[in-house]
């Protein structure tokens, strides 16, 4: 399969071309100096490139997509990025017969893997996009089309938003792909295709952006919501600089500590009381949330993003009504391994696993029965319905808000550094903010640790309950060497009760169509 990224902007210029090809050809005859009279546009540029996070194209929820070749809500950011970075893991399976898709869970994709491959497509509309606007935001343009000092500060502002979306999809790159071509606005339109770096280059130029946006961004929570600042900046350097020793076999923990000290000093950030609220359609209320993206059911609507979240995981004995949405897609459920990682499944201990459902199903998958979705427990993290009980406006498409950052992560990213030798921090300071953390799963002090108690893998598991589905599991599992050579889960490798796979998947293949695009690049090893 051949994919074809199309970015379009402002209605009037796109790309028709492979993945990563740089060309842009007129529409039609409207220009962009034409377009950018309207000094409304640059906002509605910056708008397409969150969106771009959480849509799959230009009519909701489908019908003009970004990139075809592929169902358009299989191509959604967040959809893709949540299949490769938790069905590779021990936290999800699926039932589901799409091609390519019960390779993720058996760890024996190819180049050809149709999952691997939009989501490599995904990364680089979002890169493109966010280069053209830079490319047309400069001075030297701003002051040929005569944009008021006014202007020019919020644009400013835009500018570094625009830099940080670049630095998280090329982090999310990097952190998949490994080696990727790259390209940014000072290279300018060409057909040329891009030259492929190493992780080393790529690393050096997201850490030197987010470094260089840091004072240029809002402080922390005074952007719009939704939009990123300082913080969100601070996020993606700690979370960048904490697995720099898999990317670069370089440890930057220290780095780490600093930012996330940042994070914690700032003290604009406060962890929720109640766990689920973190994940129902009024989170936007959230004092923890420090980077979202924001969906709201009758204006952001997509068959990726949260309606994927919230109606996949809904089947068996469930009625989506008590969710909030029109009716489940049994896709989605968990492995004994993460149910094993809690005291009890049904949350009267820890409450983070009162986001399970055991109502009707199994903890174990057996191997007769791995599409029948009752075989194992289902998870309910994610639901359509607010703190209060009430539903989202619109039960085909969810209200609730993906969380991308959020301030408990934080606090385990800062007791990890502590624990891999970072300075600029401590162990009671790390054993202080795990038990925050703790105490609020428990509802009280139940759940607290001691010192001794505090080691690697003890934060490997934490990281399992409290950031279960949401984004991080196959990065974490290969920072602690689990994933691929070490650590057992069932199904894993398409066996029962799991097999060790090959260390070469610690990293995705780079598409097998792109390698015929761009005769520049090289596949990584081992496929």
């Amino acid at each position: 399969m051949n994919i074809i990224v199309r970015i379009t902007y402002i209605l009037s210029i796109i790309v028709a071309v492979s993945c990563t090809d740089l060309d842009l050809e007129p529409k039609d005859l409207t220009t962009a100096d034409k377009v950018f009279q309207d000094p409304s546009q640059y906002r509605s540029f910056l708008a397409k490139l969150y969106a771009g996070l959480a849509v799959s194209g230009q009519q909701g929820p489908s019908g003009q997509p970004d990139i075809q070749g592929i169902d358009e809500g299989f191509s959604q950011y967040l959809r893709g990025y949540w299949k490769i970075q938790q069905l590779s893991t021990d936290e999800a399976v699926t039932r589901w017969g799409d091609e390519g898709i019960r390779d993720l869970n058996d760890h024996n994709w190819t180049a050809s893997n149709q999952f691997t491959e939009a989501f490599y497509a995904r990364i680089f509309f979002q890169i493109g996009l966010a280069n053209q606007f830079l490319r047309e935001t400069t001075d030297d343009k701003l002051a040929e089309r005569g944009v008021n000092d006014n202007l020019r500060s919020d644009i400013r502002s835009f500018r570094a938003e625009a830099r940080f979306l670049r630095a998280l999809s090329y982090w999310h790159g990097l952190d998949l792909f490994r080696n990727i071509p790259f390209f940014t606005d000072a290279d300018g339109l060409t057909s040329e295709a891009p030259e492929q770096a190493d992780p080393q280059t790529v690393f050096d130029f997201i850490e030197s952006e987010l470094l260089a946006i840091e004072n240029e961004l809002p402080e922390p929570r005074s952007n719009e919501y939704g939009r990123v600042d300082r913080a969100a900046a601070w996020v993606l350097l700690s979370k960048l600089y904490l697995n720099a020793e898999v990317y670069l076999g370089q440890p930057k923990y220290t780095e780490c500590l600093t930012f996330c000290n940042k994070v914690i000093d700032a003290n604009a950030y406060t962890l929720t009381s109640t766990y689920g609220h973190l994940f129902l359609a009024d989170n936007h209320t959230s004092d923890e949330v420090i980077f979202t993206v924001p969906f709201d059911g009758d204006n952001t609507r997509s068959f990726g993003g949260m309606t994927f979240l919230t109606h996949m995981p809904v089947g068996g004995s469930m009625n989506a009504a008590d969710f909030g949405i029109d009716g489940g897609w049994a896709g989605m459920r968990t492995t004994s391994a993460l149910v094993d990682l809690f005291p009890d499944p049904d949350g009267t201990a820890d409450r983070r696993s009162g986001l399970f459902w055991t109502d009707g199903q199994t903890k174990e998958i057996s191997e007769s029965g791995f599409l029948d979705f009752t075989n194992g427990i289902g998870i309910v993290k994610y639901r359509n319905v607010t703190s209060t009980g009430e539903p989202g406006k619109n039960s085909g498409h969810p209200d609730t808000d993906f969380v991308f950052f959020r301030l408990a992560d934080v606090y385990l990213m800062y007791a990890e550094a502590v624990l891999r030798g970072g300075t600029g921090g401590d162990m009671n300071t790390a054993l202080d903010l795990v038990n925050r953390i703790r105490e609020r799963a428990y509802e009280g002090a139940g759940g607290n640790i001691t010192s001794g108690e505090l080691t690697l893998d003890f934060i490997l598991d934490e990281r399992g309950r409290e950031l279960y589905w949401e984004c991080y599991r196959r990065t974490d599992l290969i920072r602690f060497n689990r994933f691929t050579e070490n650590g057992l889960w069932p199904f894993k490798g398409g066996a029962p009760n799991g097999v060790t796979t090959d260390k070469f998947r610690d990293v995705y293949p780079i598409p097998s169509s792109e390698l015929i695009a761009n005769t520049k690049l090289e596949q990584n090893q081992g496929y």
